[in-house]
């Protein structure tokens, strides 16, 4: 009977768990643009947005923490996805190490909004909570 009573929690911890997994929180934060950075200014001209950027590296913590908080939330993702073509890129990759020195950067992570000719609109720095990066985005698209 505790065998029994054992597997019965254990299946309900994972069916319970599975409804944490990503396709589950799908239309929750920031959708990020899957593509080249030319390909991202074609579709922000097209769509008549702006794009954000976000320029991280894979060993910098506060990018790991702006991934993991502000860019998951609900309403970072709703206004963002509304109002942005949204791009993700290491800054220490091929085309992320282009776009770096194209726009000066100095830290990880630099978030920037770019226009659809690729010129600069607004640039900040470091981990940014829900509300303070959905006012970045706001500096530009009210």
């Amino acid at each position: 009977m505790k065998k029994n009573k054992i597997i019965f929690i254990l299946l309900l911890t994972y069916v319970f768990s599975s409804f944490s997994d990503s396709s589950y929180k799908k239309d929750k934060g920031i959708q990020f643009f899957k593509g080249s950075w030319n390909e991202a200014l074609i579709k922000a001209k097209k769509e008549n947005k702006y794009i954000f950027l976000d320029v991280y590296a894979s060993w910098c913590p506060p990018c790991k923490k702006l991934k993991r908080t502000s860019f998951k939330d609900s309403k970072v993702g709703n206004y963002y996805n509304k109002n942005f073509i949204n791009v993700t890129i290491d800054g220490e990759s091929e085309e992320g190490l282009k776009l770096a020195r194209k726009y000066g950067v100095k830290t990880y992570p630099t978030l920037f909004v770019i226009d659809h000719n690729g010129q600069k609109r607004a640039k900040s720095t470091g981990f940014k909570k829900p509300y303070i990066l959905i006012n970045f985005g706001k500096r530009v698209v009210p």
